[in-house]
């Protein structure tokens, strides 16, 4: 694995976090629980909270000795809401999230060629990485429209604003070019 790819990697999940943690501050316990119609999920709902903890928790436990997939999870389970309250939502979220960070934080030079299960599937670390953040990615993304929707008129952008494109690339073009992630400037 090369050495730049855990630090950017770590970055990447951050930044998605950090989505997650931006839309939440902007809504209400109503709003974290409103759903579009029946059939759709709520952000607190399996598909997207409650089920990347699920998952975040599942993969990330002991994944260099253990089937990512364990068999204590219930990943139905996950689709079914059980939270009442913001905090209870959050504090998931949370819980998810530490498990990967500290799991990543694992992975060095001596272990990082491993090769590490997913029901029995192998991967190699990066290409388990690279699962789970575009797995992440896709639920944050869900996250961040139903947020927006539900806020409406009153919703925070959390990149360059509508028909801001231009005065934001007036902005970056003057300056020098730099290598750097692009995270650095959020």
């Amino acid at each position: 694995m090369d050495s730049s790819y855990l630090p950017s990697v770590l970055k990447q999940f951050k930044y998605n976090k950090s989505l997650g943690d931006k839309t939440f501050h902007q809504l209400t316990k109503e709003q974290v629980f409103w759903q579009h119609n029946e059939e759709s999920n709520s952000i607190a709902i399996a598909t997207i909270v409650k089920h990347i903890s699920g998952n975040m928790l599942s993969r990330w436990t002991n994944f260099l000795t253990e089937d990512g997939e364990k068999s204590w999870r219930n990943r139905d389970d996950e689709f079914v809401n059980t939270y009442n309250s913001k905090e209870e939502v959050l504090a998931d979220w949370e819980k998810g999230w530490q498990c990967l960070f500290d799991n990543l934080n694992k992975i060095t030079l001596e272990n990082s060629n491993a090769i590490v299960y997913i029901r029995n599937e192998g991967h190699t670390i990066a290409e388990a990485i690279n699962r789970q953040l575009c797995h992440y990615s896709y639920h944050i993304g869900q996250i961040v429209v139903i947020g927006k929707m539900a806020k409406n008129t009153d919703w925070n952008t959390l990149s360059i604003a509508k028909n801001a494109s231009k005065s934001y690339n007036t902005e970056k073009f003057p300056q020098n070019k730099t290598v750097k992630h692009f995270t650095e400037d959020l």
